[in-house]
């Protein structure tokens, strides 16, 4: 069994991040569903990058500033979730 500290894809009440014991070989609830939301999070960004790619030749600045803001949001939590999955 080897457990570990693993880091949910929420925060806690006080915006600092939150942490869960985990082991690989038996996920909890709480694993199985910062698994999903992780999930959730990937396609997002998958549908994020997608749109950003019909629209940026035709972006005005405000749609531009829009979507930076929420393409640096979707980088930020598929490096978080990758950097996790590292061996």
């Amino acid at each position: 069994m080897s457990e570990g500290l693993r880091r949910v894809p929420w925060s806690g009440e006080d915006g600092r991040a939150v942490f869960v014991v985990a082991d690989p070989d038996a996920p909890g609830p709480v694993s199985r569903r910062a698994d999903t939301v992780e999930s959730v999070q990937l396609e997002m960004a998958g549908v994020l990058l997608a749109h950003a790619r019909q629209m940026v030749d035709e972006a005005g600045p405000a749609e531009l500033r829009h979507l930076a803001t929420e393409l640096t949001r979707a980088l930020a939590d598929t490096l978080r979730i990758a950097s996790r999955a590292k061996p």
